[in-house]
């Protein structure tokens, strides 16, 4: 009888626990958020920990967390996916996003990141696309680089950039910047919810450390596995 009830008392705390599991986080807890389907998003082969970044290049929040979200990356050596989430009120940061496509795509990504970096610093003077079509060309000039009579002759620059606003209206981006620190199988939101005490790019870094600890500890721990039984012979 005994036993009986201390079974049901481990399996009850057991089955408590399982929430708990399902919504850990790699710091701390974060608040609830609209955002679903963040399975989606994995690192990129060869790294265990990734920063994925939706952003606008005029939305003012996103220039101030961008030197940041580079900064932890340098500083813990993960990469940053950038997706393009332009919004409709700001009229030329769709152009913004596919000229920036045109230098990663037909120059280089470092370029192109410089490109993004700079737009961010100068969005006070870009009002309209025909600002934009100035800056980017001085910009290009400036770089030893040529601004073609049309920048995307084919479409498939606006066809990537679309792409990306899509997968975030999949996973249901609603704010920019939305920033998701993400390992293969967990992800933890840290911009992005509406909730401005806690959406702060500062600390993309501290969540980035721990998620490279759980995934070192997990690998370890995997490593040092029980050998597999063999089978049984005839």
């Amino acid at each position: 009888m005994k036993s009986s009830r201390l079974l049901a008392l481990v399996v009850g705390f057991a089955v408590s626990l399982i929430p708990i599991a399902l919504h850990a986080q790699f710091s701390g807890v974060a608040p609830a958020n609209s955002l679903r389907d963040l399975s989606l998003l994995k690192p990129p082969t060869g790294y265990s920990v990734a920063i994925v970044v939706f952003e606008d290049l005029g939305c003012p929040a996103c220039a101030h967390a961008h030197p940041i979200e580079i900064q932890a990356a340098v500083a813990t050596h993960v990469p940053i996916m950038r997706y393009d989430f332009p919004l409709q009120a700001h009229v030329w940061t769709f152009q913004g996003a596919v000229d920036a496509r045109y230098i990663q795509e037909k120059i280089n990504l470092k370029l192109a990141e410089a490109y993004r970096s700079d737009v961010f610093a100068a969005q006070r003077t870009i009002a309209n696309k025909e600002d934009l079509q100035r800056y980017t060309g001085l910009w290009l000039e400036r770089h030893g680089q040529h601004m073609p009579f049309v920048i995307d002759p084919d479409g498939s620059l606006a066809k990537a950039v679309e792409a990306d606003a899509n997968l975030g209206r999949r996973i249901n981006v609603t704010y920019t910047p939305t920033i998701i620190v993400v390992t293969k199988d967990k992800q933890q939101v840290v911009c992005g919810t509406g909730d401005n005490s806690y959406d702060h790019p500062e600390n993309i870094r501290p969540v980035v450390e721990a998620a490279l600890a759980q995934s070192k500890s997990s690998s370890t721990t995997a490593g040092h596995a029980a050998p597999h039984a063999k089978p049984a012979q005839d």
